[in-house]
């Protein structure tokens, strides 16, 4: 799950950075004398976070304090690990990044400097990633004689390939952020210091859609790619006809036709 080493405990207060701007709740990773290394304290204080979500909060962006998203799992937290505390260990973690990608709102992650281990199986937990020129990725676990325990092995070949994040393990091969837009470790890539601006530029826009489109976006299509063609048509027309017999998609819709709303151009 990563590649920090330390020995230190953050004050569990000042483990998240948490700030709100109108519908947007922002988290930032606050460990940066360890490159925001995750210890226990860190992800037990995400998973409280996403557990007490304000009703009226419509996205929510995660980022790194200072120069770096994640360098991944504390490594200090391992040493006394036997394989039943690393088993309850590693589904811990699990627990924590389902909340994140099953989140009832869409999360975003603005990603600079290293995205490691851990911290790249967090990443992959949110719904869209952002990258700015300093990113790069990398899985050591291969060379730290660990193996992913963050959802990494699941998440991460959906978005990259089996290939890739075999590489990337054997050989302790890193990406840059160029390579990630490539590759799909990012959707986005911006100017230098510009992703965390991005990040809420497009939590911004993805808070105001209509609540049951981003549920549906959210958990109901992972579940219909997932699964054979004629059950994901079916799961696809349920969906289809919850969401468009919502009152606010009615509304939406009424304001189109009425032309108060802009058609859908090129940017």
């Amino acid at each position: 799950m990563g590649n920090a080493a330390s020995a230190a405990t953050a004050v569990p207060s000042a483990l998240l950075t948490v700030e709100r701007t109108g519908p947007v709740l922002t988290v930032g990773l606050n460990r940066p004398a360890k490159r925001n290394a995750l210890n226990d304290g860190i992800i037990l204080a995400i998973q409280d976070c996403f557990a007490k979500l304000p009703n009226d909060i419509g996205a929510v962006v995660i980022h790194g304090v200072g120069e770096h998203f994640s360098s991944g799992l504390d490594l200090s937290e391992l040493t006394e690990q036997d394989a039943t505390a690393g088993l309850i260990h590693s589904q811990m973690w699990h627990r924590v990044f389902d909340r994140i990608q099953y989140s009832r709102v869409p999360v975003i992650a603005a990603l600079k400097g290293a995205v490691i281990g851990g911290g790249l199986e967090l990443a992959c937990a949110a719904h869209i990633r952002v990258a700015e020129p300093s990113t790069y990725y990398a899985l050591p676990e291969g060379q730290r004689g660990i193996f992913v325990g963050g959802g990494g092995s699941v998440r991460l070949p959906r978005l990259i390939g089996v290939a890739r994040m075999t590489d990337m393990m054997l050989t302790g091969r890193v990406y840059s952020a160029t390579e990630g837009a490539a590759y799909g470790f990012s959707q986005y890539l911006t100017e230098a210091g510009n992703a965390f601006a991005k990040a809420m530029e497009l939590a911004e826009r993805v808070a105001a859609n209509a609540p049951l489109t981003n549920f549906a976006v959210l958990q109901a299509l992972p579940m219909i790619a997932e699964a054979n063609p004629q059950t994901g048509l079916l799961m696809e027309s349920l969906m289809a006809t919850v969401a468009q017999s919502d009152k606010e998609a009615k509304r939406r819709i009424r304001d189109f036709l009425d032309r108060k709303t802009a058609k859908v151009k090129p940017t």
